[in-house]
């Protein structure tokens, strides 16, 4: 007999989902490792750049936001704008709100999704076959990790924690790269407090290479926010209201302008506490892309060049591409190839209905895949909000 629905993926979309999933009395079996991007993906020391208000997984019932979790714990509190949120307490409210809300989580891993007559066909690693009648892919960051071309030529191997170049996602414990000297490609918040946290954890040295021409920069304070524009959960501004409360409206944008936005809006910046820690400990390259990446003798080197045609060479013991994430369907190889390619894409991610549905008839995304179609706003906790309620209601007068 065929599940409803399943789920796969058990971080903040997963969770959200499959508690709207419940509540509108849909079965539901979810699959995953509770909150393990943020458990594995995410460096130890990590503060959450969004508010304690915007850092709460949705629920069709009460008392399940992060506050909840602290009045039920004693954590914290993180209440205001000025309160930061460590990841580990962050991982912790997740597993929390997933006893409350999705006790039966299965903690397995799906190893492929094909299509069948009546739906779908999930195998899991424990060798058992699941059918399904719709399938709602949550599986936020993982697989979707971007490294710039100029870096992956020069590791046909591909990044490694150990190797002369990795991804920021690979790493959980900066103190591995103590004693040695460290240039981070990027200037996002990640970039940023990758930096300052190997600074902190002992590295020789730490020089952050941005690739934009305006300077390494960093957000304002909560009371130096402008007053007299709207509120969202990432500061005040006509944009970011729009696209943290509007977000249905962004599917009707043209394509260009969507993959504009998504790339671009919330990009390069760090947050307001972050400044102190970073001035002083953390040397900067600004203006320079990378032209090529080698490695000699075990030592990555990185050939620089500006919009001015002045370049060299920049030498480290390692290279930390915090460079972010990109959609990349092929990544997802747990979905069969031929469902793949039956997934129509538009600006950057699959092109997807009001109500989450792609192209494929039940088959859902949620999550970072869906930003293509929802805008930014996907890419963040506070994005359950919009997501879990709409996906749950359309997949209950589908399925229901």
């Amino acid at each position: 007999m065929s599940t409803p629905v399943a789920v796969i993926g058990a971080g903040p979309y997963g969770l959200s989902t499959a508690a709207h999933l419940r509540a509108r009395g849909l079965p539901v079996r979810v699959f995953g490792q509770p909150m393990v991007s943020w458990r594995e993906q995410m460096p130890a020391g990590m503060l959450l750049k969004s508010t304690p208000e915007a850092s709460s997984i949705d629920a069709p019932q009460p008392g399940h936001a992060l506050a909840d979790f602290c009045a039920a714990t004693g954590e914290g509190p993180f209440a205001s704008d000025w309160d930061l949120v460590p990841v580990e307490a962050f991982v912790r409210y997740g597993r929390w709100v997933q006893r409350r809300l999705v006790p039966d989580l299965e903690q397995v891993r799906v190893v492929s999704v094909d299509r069948r007559a009546d739906g779908f066909e999930l195998k899991l690693d424990s060798g058992e076959q699941v059918g399904a009648r719709a399938v709602v892919v949550a599986t936020g960051l993982s697989g979707l990790a971007h490294l710039p071309p100029e870096l992956a030529a020069a590791i046909p191997d591909g990044p490694s924690a150990t190797g002369p170049v990795s991804h920021s996602s690979q790493h959980h414990d900066l103190s591995v790269l103590a004693g040695r000297s460290v240039v981070v490609i990027g200037a996002g918040q990640s970039a940023l407090e990758s930096a300052v946290l190997l600074a902190e954890a002992g590295a020789e040295s730490v020089r952050v290479v941005a690739r934009g021409p305006a300077a390494v920069g960093f957000g304002v304070p909560p009371d130096r926010q402008p007053r007299l524009r709207p509120s969202s959960p990432f500061g005040n501004a006509w944009s970011l209201h729009a696209l943290s409360y509007h977000a249905g409206g962004f599917r009707r944008l043209p394509v260009p302008a969507r993959r504009y936005l998504v790339r671009r809006v919330l990009g390069p910046l760090g947050a307001w506490w972050l400044r102190d820690r970073f001035a002083g400990r953390v040397q900067v390259t600004q203006g320079r892309r990378i032209v090529r990446a080698t490695v000699r003798e075990g030592r990555p080197v990185l050939a620089l060049r500006g919009a001015d045609g002045q370049g060299g060479e920049l030498a480290a013991d390692h290279v930390l591409a915090a460079t972010g994430y990109r959609m990349d369907l092929a990544a997802l190889d747990f979905l069969g190839q031929g469902l793949r390619t039956e997934v129509v894409t538009r600006a950057g991610g699959p092109l997807l209905d009001a109500g989450f549905r792609s192209s494929v008839p039940g088959l859902y995304f949620t999550g970072l895949p869906a930003a293509a179609s929802f805008g930014p706003v996907m890419r963040f906790v506070c994005g359950t909000e919009f997501a879990s309620p709409r996906l749950a209601r359309a997949l209950a007068r589908a399925y229901g």
